[in-house]
């Protein structure tokens, strides 16, 4: 195997692989990949290597391709991708989106995972082989430095400025996981560019109109204009942020259990503890009850409402409320 891939391994291929083997159950050999695949340069840098190192570990690959309609020439891009994928023998898949489906980047986004499960759990209906399935997208190091700062903007909490993560679950069913985040956006031009692999612009991705273009042409351009390197720095700061959310969340699991009793919460315990790792803990408990993200502003009243307030309650997404008298803290959903 190795001798038919040595005048195509270059050290991309080295990293990946070598990724993958020194991630435990990362992405497992004998798996089946959906990959994500919008035909930019970074989705199909990833293709490719997948496909290059899949004998190694004995994946089996599908290509999911979501068409937004954003411009004229997406169903012909959708064309040239499907043609792209039966000529590599690539199992394709794709779906069309509904103006009123992507009428906003979070709507477009919701609606590409969901289509993404959808696709998932169709293949494992169909074949009970693919049952061990995972998702795949592309992106980089370089989309987990745009969204920390969207999501500092924002006014984010600790989680949300761990970037993007490396491995999720997707409607707590299918394990969803970004081997190219070890990449930059520089590096999949490169690797582009170096094997000769055909990708198409899609000419929305220069609209700064929307909120991750601007951040990605204007805000992140410029200050690498001014601090050459700090998309680098940015990300190994993620890094950081993303041990000390770790090491937070399970600090947290023990505080939370310390607090809790048959009734509920116990007041008194947690209001004996600093409103910062109040807030943590109320984020932790009502993170598992609401789908919605709760903002830091939300959580840090709730806990200053339930530090000054002998009776209270408060309403939150998915019919969550938190309800408090002097003694106890209950969370119904």
């Amino acid at each position: 195997m190795f001798n038919k891939l040595k005048n195509n391994w270059t050290n991309w291929h080295h990293i990946l692989h070598q990724s993958i083997l020194n991630s435990e159950n990362f992405m497992p050999n004998g798996i089946s990949l959906l990959i994500s695949v919008s035909g930019g340069q970074d989705s199909m840098a990833l293709l490719t290597l997948l496909s290059d190192i899949q004998e190694h570990h004995n994946w089996s690959l599908n290509v999911w391709h979501g068409n937004h309609n954003w411009h004229n020439e997406s169903e012909e891009i959708a064309k040239e991708l499907e043609n792209y994928c039966f000529q590599k023998k690539i199992i394709f898949y794709k779906d069309s989106a509904d103006e009123i489906d992507i009428s906003t980047e979070e709507k477009a986004r919701k609606w590409r995972y969901q289509k993404l499960y959808e696709k998932a759990s169709e293949i494992c209906s169909k074949n009970k082989n693919h049952n061990n399935l995972y998702i795949v997208t592309g992106h980089t190091s370089t989309d987990s430095a745009e969204t920390f700062l969207l999501n500092l903007a924002r006014g984010s909490n600790f989680i949300g400025l761990g970037g993007i993560p490396r491995q999720r679950l997707l409607n707590q069913e299918y394990v969803l996981v970004r081997p190219f985040i070890i990449f930059s956006r520089d590096d999949t031009s490169d690797i582009c560019e170096k094997l000769e692999i055909p990708f198409w612009v899609d000419p929305t991705n220069s609209d700064t109109q929307l909120k991750r273009n601007f951040i990605r042409h204007k805000v992140i351009r410029g200050l690498e204009e001014i601090y050459p390197g700090c998309s680098c720095r940015i990300n190994n700061f993620i890094e950081k942020m993303k041990n000390i959310s770790q090491e937070r969340s399970e600090l947290c699991e023990l505080a939370i259990k310390s607090c809790l009793c048959d009734d509920g919460i116990r007041r008194a315990t947690l209001n004996d503890l600093g409103e910062q790792t109040r807030s943590t803990i109320l984020y932790s408990l009502l993170h598992k009850k609401c789908k919605k993200q709760i903002s830091s502003k939300n959580i840090e009243n709730l806990s200053r409402q339930i530090f000054k307030k002998v009776y209270g309650q408060e309403c939150f997404a998915n019919g969550v409320k938190v309800i408090w008298n002097k003694d106890f803290i209950k969370i119904i959903s």
